[in-house]
């Protein structure tokens, strides 16, 4: 079945990712997506790295990750990040009507469906998995790491060895 995803306020770091895992996202029209890995010098995780330019393009996505800064819920919308962007207050209704529609629609055609989008990459999504996986695994022993997520957890800014 469908992988729906609500967002109001801010998605930050993971939160932003696994919307790439989604089949359906809205967010509220006060929703920001954060990617702020490399302000804690870390590596994006969750297959992020082949799904957002395969989503947004590599520029948007390279821009997201490199820069960490806040995405509007309109520019997420216009880079095809997300499905829909609806009022605060609208939301739920809108997730409502989406799951009213969908429970209509036979299970085995939107299975097959999705299967048929998403096996075309799994193999990729696979691979992506474990070379972010072996890439932040070095990441976490770089002493830039840890000085980011001390500075972070400090509320300070961060001085960089690399």
């Amino acid at each position: 079945m469908p992988l729906v995803a609500a967002v109001q306020g801010n998605a930050v770091g993971v939160g932003t990712t696994m919307l790439l895992h989604c089949d359906l996202v809205y967010l509220a029209d006060n929703a920001k997506l954060i990617t702020p890995f490399v302000n804690l010098a870390l590596v994006p995780e969750a297959a992020s790295s082949l799904l957002m330019p395969l989503r947004i393009g590599y520029a948007r996505a390279f821009e997201m990750f490199a820069l960490g800064e806040p995405v509007d819920a309109s520019s997420a919308l216009a880079w095809g990040l997300v499905n829909k962007v609806v009022p605060e207050s609208e939301l739920d209704a809108a997730i409502a009507h989406f799951t009213d529609i969908i429970k209509n629609r036979s299970a085995t055609v939107v299975t097959l469906g999705k299967r048929a989008f998403y096996g075309q990459i799994e193999r990729d999504i696979e691979g992506a998995y474990a070379l972010a996986g072996s890439v932040m695994a070095c990441n976490m022993l770089e002493p830039d790491a840890r000085e980011g997520i001390d500075a972070f957890l400090g509320k300070r800014a961060p001085k960089w060895n690399g």
